[in-house]
């Protein structure tokens, strides 16, 4: 029998997905067999799967708290912005069509069938299912074909625990205002709510919890502390990434309006030794950096436009003239060759562009997406690196003949002659501890290997004691439904 509970929020960034983490990792110690799953999340911080497709950075997470390995199924739909009005629809794993978001409600529907054909599936491979929601149940304005919280919930008759935040302030109104816009059926199916992000003494909130309860019924699971340590783990959210201060070796990196798959960064943020700043828009790229890291983009023609327009094109040139090491990851490996060229206009408008120069290499778009986990080598010091590719388009040009990576047996990447601006196309690559420390050794400052695998595990483990201190562990397992599939 497997059974299944959901965590929704009182509205957007309350910790949801942090909490489905440590409520998997306290049901994993419990002996249970836990799978993760978000029926529809948007991020451009995607994860490639076991099985060959894509799903949300969050849910592979969750899935290293399980002890699994991410599959498509723990989360079906990922949309992906492309345009401040516009985004990729990925479905189980593969990308459908890019759609406006005023005609993705009417997209919504069809894709019900299929958030409830991975769930039933997944519910095959385990005990218990922790679903996490998107947004608030409160956009009640959404409801209609709603797939991400109620609309999911109901379908599957999941019961529901809501999460509010009390860090933002008004939390009483969030979660009894929830109470009061809910359709009386969608608020029967939660069960129960907790409080998140609390900071300071826990007990001044005790007439709060009871004020909540007496206001909608719902059985009060605890009050949570803020969790200090979240940043050592892998974000999901760009407003997430964060600069960390404190080291020798300075790494830069300029905020892209569209900057995909970033959980590079994290490893080197969690490096001794070095800083990483992340420079918004407005501000110049600092003088002083010992490495500008250009990230990945879900739209990089229209990234590179944004680049320029801040000036950044100037200060990257300046940073090379004196010597600088520069790094383009996927988008970023892109930018920095002579032209860009989206001539099925799958990124936006059909178009060629030049680009920043610094690598003699060209990028053609295409509609095909490279996804794959990958095995590599570092050529300078043989070092072995993994990661994965997510990708459109395929770069030649002659600085591919300096390739600085074996990738899967061929060679990848480019180099200028100086060999100090690189590119590649292999994601989440800095996570390998002892190549990590040879690249940034390069730089003239030695660090020391250090155990980035290890840390993520370690952390996950004080956010699953975290929570167990401070949530009814037990009563929110009790409230878990059996997953039932209809017949057809």
């Amino acid at each position: 029998m497997t059974r299944a509970i959901m965590i929704q929020g009182a509205g957007s960034n309350v910790g949801k997905s942090l909490l489905v983490a440590g409520i998997a990792r306290a049901a994993v110690r419990r002996g249970l067999s836990v799978a993760p799953f978000k029926p529809q999340n948007m991020s451009n911080n995607a994860a490639v799967t076991v099985d060959g497709g894509e799903i949300g950075r969050a849910q592979a997470l969750q899935a290293l708290a399980c002890g699994r390995d991410p599959v498509v199924d723990m989360n079906p739909v990922l949309l992906k912005p492309e345009t401040d009005v516009g985004a990729q629809v990925v479905v189980q794993g593969q990308r459908l069509t890019t759609v406006r978001a005023r005609d993705y409600a009417a997209l919504k529907p069809t894709l019900l069938p299929r958030v409830l054909d991975s769930f039933y599936r997944l519910a095959q491979s385990c005990d218990l299912i922790v679903v996490e929601g998107a947004g608030s149940p409160a956009e009640v304005n959404l409801r209609a074909g709603d797939i991400a919280n109620m609309g999911f919930a109901a379908a599957a008759d999941v019961p529901v625990v809501l999460i509010g935040d009390i860090d933002r302030g008004g939390v009483i109104a969030q979660m009894v205002g929830t109470r009061a816009v809910l359709d009386p059926a969608d608020a029967a199916l939660i069960k129960g709510f907790a409080i998140n992000k609390f900071r300071g003494d826990v007990s001044l909130f005790d007439e709060g919890m009871i004020t909540i309860a007496d206001s909608t019924g719902w059985a009060p699971l605890g009050v949570l502390p803020w969790f200090a340590d979240a940043w050592k783990l892998p974000a999901e959210d760009v407003m997430d990434i964060a600069s960390r201060g404190g080291g020798d070796i300075r790494i830069v990196v300029p905020r892209l309006n569209r900057i995909a798959n970033f959980d590079d960064l994290d490893p080197l943020s969690a490096t001794p030794g070095v800083s990483v700043d992340i420079i918004p828009e407005g501000r110049p790229l600092p003088l002083d950096a010992d490495l500008i890291i250009l990230p990945g983009s879900k739209s990089t023609i229209a990234d590179l436009d944004h680049f320029r327009a801040q000036g950044w094109d100037i200060d990257l040139a300046a940073h090379i003239r004196r010597g600088g090491h520069v790094l383009g990851i996927c988008g970023g490996y892109q930018m920095l060759g002579t032209r860009i060229s989206d001539p099925d206009g799958l990124e936006g408008p059909a178009r060629s562009v030049p680009g920043l120069g610094h690598l003699d290499v060209q990028t053609t778009l295409h509609p095909s997406k490279r996804l794959a986990l990958s095995q590599a080598s570092y050529l300078p010091s043989g070092d072995p690196v993994s990661g994965y590719e997510i990708h459109l388009g395929a770069t030649t040009g002659p600085d591919t003949d300096r390739a600085w990576l074996s990738l899967d047996g061929r060679p990848e990447g480019a180099a200028s002659p100086s060999q100090r601006v690189r590119g590649c196309y292999l994601h989440g690559l800095f996570a390998k501890d002892r190549f990590r420390a040879a690249y940034l050794s390069d730089l003239g400052k030695p660090v020391a290997a250090g155990d980035y695998g290890g840390q993520v595990q370690a952390t996950l483990d004080a956010l699953a004691d975290h929570v167990e201190n401070h949530l009814d562990v037990d009563a929110v397992l009790a409230m878990a439904a059996e997953v039932q599939r209809p017949s057809d």
